[in-house]
């Protein structure tokens, strides 16, 4: 595998704007652990190893334990994860992949059980970040262990 490109090195701007968003959703989100457990699961989605890699990584420093780090990719066959965690995660990927069926109003009332209406946009807003951090990465051809060299 070969890294095409240093984004943060080809566009210093675009990749401070970035990382400004990423820091104001980042304080806007309370819950670092249900933070990195969205990320992961559009990263899963997108099919992004490269930050597959850094949120697991994260979320390992956070204390999550292995087993849930494991069973994200299934979370729905598994009792190990709260409803509200259930809730983000289910919105994840319909927001992922929002092509497909939208956001039905089911997801979004049960979303919306667990989340006030500014906590549901900051949720909202940190997907629509790791989607465009998957699409960044995918697209320079980042991968795990590509910046070790």
């Amino acid at each position: 595998m070969n890294l095409r490109m240093h984004a943060h090195k080809a566009n210093p701007a675009a990749y401070q704007t970035m990382m400004k968003l990423e820091e104001t959703i980042k304080q806007m989100n309370g819950d670092p652990i249900l933070f990195e457990l969205v990320k992961i699961r559009a990263s899963q989605i997108n099919g992004c190893a490269f930050c597959v890699d850094m949120h697991t990584k994260d979320l390992r420093k956070l204390g999550e334990s292995e087993e849930r780090m494991s069973l994200i990719v299934v979370w729905r066959e598994t009792p190990l994860f709260t409803e509200k965690e259930r809730a983000a995660l289910a919105l994840t990927e319909a927001v992922t992949q929002i092509s497909k069926d939208g956001v039905p109003q089911e997801l979004y009332d049960e979303v919306r059980n667990h989340f006030s209406e500014t906590e549901f946009i900051s949720l909202i807003m940190a997907i629509n970040v790791i989607n465009s951090w998957n699409r960044i990465a995918i697209s320079t051809g980042m991968f795990p262990g590509c910046y070790d060299k």
